[in-house]
């Protein structure tokens, strides 16, 4: 009997779901990770269909002393859902998403993706803050916080989380809340997946839509400064109703985007109201008396809105992100941006700059593990590519070049779920030393032999 047999068949105890080795059918597929610059390759897969069967994986790969990846939506950049020789935990199929309508609660599965939950939800005119691409992770997103379209007005995604179910690196079942495991609740909510593999979710919902007052308007970057500091001036007063995201790109190849535009640089802002549609629009006039380029703003389903960016960043290409928090935007800030956003080889190259506060900054920073609640943007720098324009658009040195311009405007923490394979001493400096000290606290509590390490590692203390 082979190793991998070996491997498998011991694992099968007990196991429901489905077992995927090399130089079977499915494994070429099931290796594959959103980032296409990730290759990895694991000795076996385990694609789980409960937590019994998360259990039996845990339990193999720690006993085996086996690398332990997790894979939820594996959308993550630093491909950290795959590892090589090791064991994937692939909780793929547990995309199950159960709506309370009365209670205005929902029960996610580890599996699902954003585009999940948001159709479950939105069936009932409901939905929770998540992220800003459909095809991201549930599990991924909330575990490092959860920035996105909603959070002004109702907070992070984790701030919006109710409990989980987990299985610990001892292969326990656990389940934390705010009056249950209260310390591993704190950890889980920003800490990323250092304390367990989190089997469901339950998030609290809010009455939203079904359509909001969203889009995207675009400026010739010839007026980035002007733009960018009406912009930073607007934002600093405006209601919590209202998030934006500043996309400095070129702009792509998208259907409600005029052609004598595609390919120019430009300024994006992609708005969303969470409010009355007309109410919205009194609140947009500004950004259409700045005589835009492009001004695609009107009522939409939210459901269609969270897949808009989808075409920007599919599967299979390659992507390479550093980020930083910022405060407001300075006028040296604005001239960084401006000399650094559109140096880039490539044409999918962008930066983002989610505009952050509101009912973030309201939640005091020790609540929970994420770090970065007074930060007013997140700066997103994504260098973007294929295989095929590897040799011409390798975007890598520009999108460090330009996060080194940007450093010493920055608060100092990060944002997680922005990071790359940056070591661990850029580990400890977004989190800040005292919220370090006492992740690795609850490391060496819940996971002493740092079974769960393929992430934004906390490691333990001995």
């Amino acid at each position: 009997m082979t190793q991998r047999a070996f491997a498998a068949s011991a694992i099968e105890a007990g196991f429901q779901g489905r077992l995927i080795e090399p130089g079977t059918g499915d494994y070429e597929e099931a290796r594959k990770v959103w980032n296409g610059m990730i290759d990895r390759r694991p000795a076996l897969i385990a694609q789980c269909k409960n937590g019994t069967d998360v259990i039996a994986a845990v339990n193999f790969g720690r006993e085996q002393e086996l690398v332990i990846a997790v894979k939820g939506g594996g959308h993550n950049v630093t491909g950290n859902a795959m590892c090589d020789g090791g064991i994937v935990i692939d909780l793929s199929p547990m995309r199950r998403c159960e709506v309370d309508v009365v209670r205005r609660l929902v029960r996610v599965g580890g599996g699902a993706l954003l585009g999940d939950l948001d159709a479950a939800t939105q069936a009932h005119g409901l939905a929770t803050p998540v992220g800003i691409n459909s095809t991201t992770g549930i599990a991924g997103l909330t575990l490092g916080g959860g920035i996105g379209h909603l959070m002004r007005l109702h907070g992070l995604t984790i701030d919006n989380l109710v409990a989980v179910e987990m299985v610990t690196a001892a292969g326990e079942r656990v389940r934390a809340a705010e009056n249950e495991n209260t310390d591993l609740f704190w950890g889980i909510r920003g800490g990323g997946g250092n304390f367990g593999v989190v089997t469901s979710f339950t998030f609290r919902l809010h009455r939203v839509g079904p359509d909001l007052l969203s889009g995207l308007i675009l400026y010739r970057a010839g007026r980035a400064r002007e733009v960018l500091r009406f912009y930073r001036d607007y934002v600093s007063t405006a209601s919590d109703k209202l998030g934006t995201i500043v996309n400095l790109r070129k702009a792509p190849p998208a259907p409600f985007i005029p052609a004598s535009l595609r390919g120019v640089p430009v300024v994006g802002i992609i708005p969303c109201y969470c409010g009355d549609p007309a109410e919205g629009e009194k609140v947009l006039r500004p950004f259409r008396d700045l005589r835009p380029d492009l001004y695609a703003v009107e009522p939409k389903p939210f459901v269609a809105f969270q897949e808009m960016l989808n075409p920007t960043v599919p599967p299979g290409w390659r992507y390479y992100w550093k980020s930083h928090y910022l405060a407001p935007l300075s006028d040296s800030v604005i001239d960084i941006l401006v000399a650094w956003a559109w140096r880039a080889r490539s044409p999918r190259s962008y930066t983002l700059l989610p505009h952050m506060g509101g009912a973030v900054a309201r939640v005091p920073e020790d609540a929970t593990a994420f770090a970065g609640r007074d930060a007013a943007h997140a700066i997103n720098i994504n260098g973007v590519w294929t295989a095929e324009d590897a040799d011409r658009a390798d975007d890598t040195a520009w999108t460090r070049d330009f996060f080194d311009a940007v450093t010493p405007y920055a608060t100092g923490r990060a944002y997680i779920n922005f990071m790359g394979n940056e070591g661990h001493e850029r580990v400890r400096t977004a989190y800040g030393e005292a919220k370090y000290a006492r992740l690795v606290k609850l490391k060496a509590r819940w996971d002493a032999g740092n079974v769960f390490r393929m992430n934004q590692n906390i490691v333990p203390t001995r």
